[in-house]
């Protein structure tokens, strides 16, 4: 499989820990130079880069993915200070585990638009114009296998509609996400440019801390940032040039329809 992402840009939202932390760190040891996003410190990220890979540029840029004018700005002076824009991660994510009945109306939109309107902002910065004109690109949404099931069931609801389980939120922006991927793919086919998803299941990050998972899936264990980069890295890659719209389930088999 051609895997070598040699001299591509590549920008990795949620870039500070967890899934995005490993996709980041995964492209650059496929050469491909990464620029890193996150409202978050994402200094450790640059250290390990560094540590596995000298030679690619690393950017960071602390910004809020929900902001227009940020996001542009990250693209602009990605393309302007690199040269060209490759391949977009959309990673960065926010998960509230309230039930509807204690749903409100901050939680609800803090879901909903960091997880698809920051997907929205970067996909339409990065496409146009700057992939359009270059022939070539590849987006990659992180969405999960809420988007798909409707939040699998974890461990038991606590006090206040608290529980294990992703909330409605979470699950309406990761659906959206799965049919935002799917709309764009057949849109920008015609320039060379790609878009998937990858849906995650139960993966060991910030977000699933002290969650009791049942694991009734096919393979007993809860998956790894690693797991998810691993993904990542083959979507990005000239391996997958004829995929596109596709939505890979890297769930441990959890999401088996």
């Amino acid at each position: 499989m051609k895997m070598t992402l040699q001299d591509k840009v590549s920008i990795v939202t949620g870039a500070s820990r967890g899934i995005g932390a490993a996709s980041a760190i995964a492209l650059a040891k496929e050469n491909a130079h990464v620029v890193l996003v996150d409202i978050l410190d994402c200094s450790e990220t640059v250290e390990k880069i560094k540590q596995i890979n000298s030679t690619v540029d690393v950017l960071v840029f602390t910004i809020d993915i929900k902001e227009r004018e940020e996001v542009q700005r990250v693209v602009n002076e990605t393309v302007s200070r690199l040269g060209r824009l490759d391949i977009v991660v959309n990673n960065a994510g926010t998960c509230s585990r309230l039930d509807l009945e204690h749903m409100t109306d901050d939680m609800w939109f803090r879901d909903i638009n960091t997880n698809l309107r920051g997907t929205f902002l970067f996909t339409q910065s990065a496409i146009y114009p700057h992939m359009k004109k270059q022939g070539y690109g590849k987006i990659i949404n992180i969405s999960s296998i809420s988007g798909i099931m409707g939040g699998p069931i974890s461990g038991e609801k606590g006090v206040n509609g608290e529980s294990g389980r992703s909330g409605p939120a979470y699950a309406a922006s990761k659906g959206g996400v799965i049919a935002l991927t799917k709309w764009v793919a057949k849109e920008v086919g015609e320039f060379g440019i790609t878009c998937n998803s990858i849906a995650p299941g139960p993966v060991e990050t910030e977000i699933t801390k002290g969650m009791n998972y049942r694991l009734n899936q096919a393979i007993q264990r809860m998956g790894t940032p690693e797991d998810i980069a691993e993904a990542v890295v083959y979507l990005a890659s000239p391996g997958s040039d004829y995929v596109t719209g596709e939505v890979l389930k890297v769930c441990g088999g959890s999401a088996i329809g």
